[in-house]
């Protein structure tokens, strides 16, 4: 179990090189740090209008369910409207990218179906 206090007493993550995104998260379930073994999981946010997740893809498909705010998922080329609530599969290998479109941050969880978030090797597109 983890505490709900977690992610407001520890670091988010991001990515060094801005073109990824203007994305943070805080990796929940992930081995060696936790007893998951086919499973990691976390939750990530965009901050309002301006925040996103570059196109990208990854072997492990992905689950994305929307905390809170709007946005848009696009999946191979599809774009969805998305809300608190939403819940998003993404196929394996699916380029994908979100964004926020609303005036409030935009947080969803993820789940990978790997013990280990490292395991997740991200192969962002080509920037335009």
């Amino acid at each position: 179990v983890i505490d709900a206090s977690y992610t407001s007493q520890t670091q988010p993550e991001s990515f060094s090189d801005s073109s990824r995104g203007e994305v943070t998260w805080h990796t929940l379930l992930s081995a060696p740090k936790t007893s998951s073994q086919d499973m990691s999981a976390g939750i990530a946010s965009c901050p309002a209008n301006t925040g996103y997740l570059a196109h990208h893809r990854h072997t492990q498909s992905e689950i994305y369910y929307i905390i809170s705010g709007k946005g848009e998922v696009t999946v191979d080329g599809k774009v969805h409207a998305v809300s608190g609530g939403s819940t998003v599969f993404i196929p394996g290998d699916a380029e994908h990218g979100i964004k926020n479109t609303g005036d409030q941050e935009l947080k969803w969880f993820y789940v990978f179906p790997t013990a280990s978030f490292s395991d997740v090797e991200y192969r962002f597109s080509e920037v335009e």
